[in-house]
């Protein structure tokens, strides 16, 4: 495997490629970052869980479909990227699909929700949204 630039843009990638084969889980490379946006996603509901991996170097994320066997993730983007990062202050985090999707924030107080981040009055670094 090469060199990923973008490894969180390779993780949405691995989720959305996960739901279009209809797999149950997929892996990615553990980070800090992936290991806080999986808590993130667990915590909201977009996954079933995740866990470590070939003796804690991969995270094992764990897709979660509705009832119908749909897909709860219906689509992601990367907004901040390494080469253009995308800071927004507390009154300007955005609200995915009218509050029906999830912005993940990294903040001075660490990686959260965007409501979270609102309600505990920060802006930050926008990462992805997910809906």
């Amino acid at each position: 495997m090469g060199v990923v630039t973008d490894p969180i843009a390779d993780m949405l990638s691995r989720i959305s490629n996960g739901y279009n084969a209809r797999r149950t889980s997929v892996d990615v490379p553990k980070s800090k970052m992936k290991m806080a946006i999986a808590r993130i996603l667990h915590e909201e509901g977009y996954l079933r869980g995740f866990q470590l991996v070939n003796h804690g170097r991969d995270l094992r994320l764990r897709l979660k479909y509705d009832e119908f066997n749909q897909p709860i993730i219906d689509g992601c983007r990367r907004v901040s990227k390494p080469g253009r990062r995308v800071y927004k202050t507390k009154e300007e985090l955005p609200r995915v699909l009218g509050g029906m999707g999830i912005a993940i924030v990294s903040t001075s107080q660490g990686v959260m929700s965007a409501k979270r981040a609102r309600q505990a009055g920060t802006g930050g670094e926008v990462i992805c949204e997910l809906w």
